[in-house]
């Protein structure tokens, strides 16, 4: 049964108080050359502002808490990659795919894209998204330009690649704006096994291109509790759980198969690295201990269509007292914990075989 919502992310937010002050002490050098960033909103960081979509967050009050503004991050202030190049040491954030330019591209790249999914079609209704697929021809392009830079030192060039560090962190969009849409064909001819099993398949491949690009270092990440978010939660009745068990169901058959993927890719591609972030293990226990008051609201008003911030009206200024900064997407405090909790595993069910920071290490 899927935790409660008055228990969603207790354990994210206590790495807040355990996990980063170790990190920041330890780790003040860059841990890998670059990193990567594919998914959806939560890890878009800018390419869906000039995209004809629902799916963007460049006007207020998103990036209130964010030093640079409006720069099209789904939060108010930073979100997960943020986090994660700082405690992988990296003096500033990733630039998205939409505005990386020259030598940028040496620390790495995000290709994350609001309403992106792995199968090409999910998110559609939202507008235009760069779906995994493209992501993956826009790294190929990231990947061509580096090696033009480093023409000249064939051995840095042909090694460059496989030393960083690729976080994907995708499938949100392939549930929410894909199968569990109302009157979808998907939901009509798939079962929710069988669906879990294409998205698999698909996923399988998508991971294989991105090793046969040079890829070595790879962080896997699990579908979140979509259940248990206020806007799945606003369209759909509620269990005792006080979450919507048939999805966080639904979803955590594909997470069990994301695992075994995991071992079969390290398997079968030879010199890669593999690791699954459990999303699921972050996610649990009561946050009220630890300050954090409202688990199943939004920090923001919201559009009860996309469940996104409404342009220009103020939000809560308790923010650290949220889950929730729209009616999807997490605030920074909560972006913070989950990227601490993926570094830096509190438990063992948090990662699987490895940590991020031992990835890095391997």
């Amino acid at each position: 049964m899927a935790p409660s919502a008055t228990n969603l992310i207790l354990l994210i937010i206590l790495s807040i108080f355990i996990n980063i002050p170790q990190i920041l002490n330890i780790h003040a050098q860059q841990q890998v050359p670059c990193l990567f960033f594919f998914g959806d909103s939560i890890s878009d960081n800018g390419n869906n502002n000039a995209l004809t979509t629902l799916a963007k967050s460049n006007y207020p009050p998103y990036g209130i808490d964010f030093p640079d503004g409006l720069t099209g991050r789904f939060s108010n202030g930073e979100i997960v990659p943020d986090a994660l190049a700082k405690f992988l040491g990296f003096a500033n954030p990733i630039p998205p795919f939409a505005a990386a330019r020259g030598s940028d591209i040496l620390k790495g790249v995000n290709y994350a894209s609001g309403g992106a999914g792995i199968l090409d079609e999910s998110g559609i209704q939202l507008g235009s998204r760069i779906s995994m697929s493209r992501q993956l021809l826009n790294h190929q392009i990231t990947v061509r330009r580096i090696q033009n830079m480093m023409r000249n030192q064939t051995t840095e060039k042909n090694n460059y690649v496989g030393r960083c560090l690729y976080v994907v962190n995708i499938g949100s969009n392939d549930y929410i704006n894909n199968y569990f849409v109302p009157n979808t064909q998907t939901r009509r001819l798939q079962t929710p096994d069988s669906f879990a099993e294409t998205l698999i398949q698909k996923f399988s491949q998508q991971l294989r291109t991105l090793y046969n690009s040079g890829a070595r270092k790879i962080a896997v990440f699990g579908v979140g509790l979509l259940g248990c978010i206020p806007q799945v939660i606003a369209n759909n009745p509620t269990n005792a759980s006080g979450c919507v068990d048939f999805i966080n169901n639904a979803v955590q058959l594909f997470n069990n198969k994301v695992k075994p993927l995991v071992d079969n890719l390290k398997s079968d591609l030879n010199g890669a690295q593999f690791t699954y972030i459990n999303i699921t293990s972050i996610s649990s226990a009561d946050p009220s201990v630890l300050g954090i008051r409202v688990v199943n609201a939004s920090c923001c008003p919201v559009s009860r269509q996309t469940g996104q911030c409404i342009p220009n009206r103020n939000p809560c200024s308790n923010r650290n007292e949220y889950i929730f900064w729209d009616n999807v997407h997490p605030t920074e405090i909560v972006n913070i914990a989950m990227a601490s909790r993926a570094y830096n595993a509190t438990l063992p069910s948090d990662a699987y075989p490895v940590d991020i920071r031992r990835l890095v290490q391997q």
